[in-house]
């Protein structure tokens, strides 16, 4: 194994801390360019970067400063791009710090690699499952796989929470690689515009880009400050606080929750896998929980008497379901999901027992996107 200098931008993050430890540990050397943010870190002294201070070389950076971009670049082989905004609600009405910090941010790293391309040999590019929008179905009547577009108004309005096509009900599959691409929030709009740019110069600057789409990661170290992002961080915050859980349409909506730590192997694994010049991976558990499953187990486990409502309120930007397909990810990267959802939502719920209680700014989140008009 040759020590290798590995540059992860949003290292001082959720998934990014996770994988400078096992980075660390598997003996790479690790530059971490962040920014700190408040949102995310709080306004304290980060305590994901307190763990890996000693493990990394630390960048105190702004992936929208082209000569931050350029200090972190110098010398490194690997490039993991994880720094963005990811709250799909609010990427609604935050449109212009969305785009600034995930596509700009994109394209001032992509500036700054053109004089450093000799030396980076991949970049790895931390994407969303939110690019496929609703994920793939398949009609029951017909057998045919289809791809849906928005759901409309007035069936949400009705309490169809359901995708139909016509009248024929469609049954929710595993959604591949090669499923049709269809946005549905600015964060995915930004995620797939990242994904062009850095394919397109990859190939023009003759770097490799692996480009994996993750599902909606958990676990010990996410953000309880965040009332954007993170269900279960949102959910237990509540509980916590005492405050009962209001769940947006039915609650059968679902999505594929993966564990951190199993997340953390994919990426590390991408760095090793030769993956062909330019290869996009599902990184997920495979399996699809729906959203008031996630809310029962988190209140049966901190054994907590608040209410769980399903309100039939709707937010503009949501999905009705999406897991993912991992067939390419077991085979390029020999991935393989560890943590069933019971199990990493017990390690979950472990570790924020042992956390000071946070502010639960969730209410204020939800009058933003009343005010805006994207809550229904």
């Amino acid at each position: 194994f040759i020590m290798k200098n590995v540059l992860i931008s949003g290292g001082a993050g959720f998934i990014g801390s996770r994988l400078c430890e096992k980075l660390f540990e598997q003996g790479y050397i690790v530059t971490i360019l962040d920014n700190l943010s408040t949102q995310i870190h709080g306004s304290d002294e980060s305590s994901l970067l307190n763990k890996i201070k000693d493990k990394c070389i630390f960048i105190k950076g702004d992936v929208r400063n082209k000569e931050d971009w350029k200090k972190a670049i110098n010398n490194q082989e690997i490039i993991i791009h994880l720094a963005a905004e990811t709250g799909t609600g609010q990427s609604m009405y935050d449109i212009a710090n969305y785009t600034e910090v995930n596509v700009m941010g994109t394209a001032n790293m992509l500036e700054a690699l053109s004089d450093n391309k000799d030396k980076v040999e991949k970049i790895i590019l931390a994407s969303s499952r939110a690019v496929y929008g609703e994920g793939k179905y398949k009609c029951l009547k017909k057998g045919d796989f289809l791809f849906p577009s928005q759901r409309l108004e007035k069936d949400l309005l009705n309490s169809n929470f359901e995708i139909k096509n016509n009248t024929n009900l469609l049954q929710s599959v595993a959604t591949d690689e090669s499923s049709h691409l269809n946005p549905l929030s600015i964060y995915a709009i930004n995620k797939l515009q990242q994904e062009q740019m850095v394919f397109f110069m990859g190939k023009s600057l003759g770097i490799e880009v692996a480009c994996l789409r993750y599902q909606n990661v958990y676990g010990p170290g996410q953000s309880l400050l965040n009332p954007y992002t993170g269900i279960l961080s949102v959910f237990s915050t509540r509980i916590l606080n005492n405050n009962d859980i209001d769940i947006y349409e039915d609650g059968m909506q679902s999505r594929d929750f993966v564990y951190i730590d199993d997340v953390v192997d994919g990426t590390a694994l991408a760095i090793e896998k030769n993956t062909n010049g330019n290869e996009i991976i599902n990184i997920g558990s495979g399996v699809s929980t729906t959203v008031k499953d996630v809310a029962c187990i988190l209140k049966q486990s901190y054994k907590s008497d608040i209410k769980i409502s399903i309100s039939g309120h709707y937010r503009f930007g949501d999905i009705r379901h999406n897991f993912a397909d991992i067939t390419r990810a077991k085979r390029i990267l020999d991935f393989n999901p560890k943590f069933t959802f019971n199990e990493g939502a017990l390690h979950f719920i472990r570790w924020v027992k042992q956390q000071k209680i946070m502010q639960d700014n969730y209410d204020k989140s939800v009058d933003e996107l009343k005010e805006k008009g994207l809550l229904k």
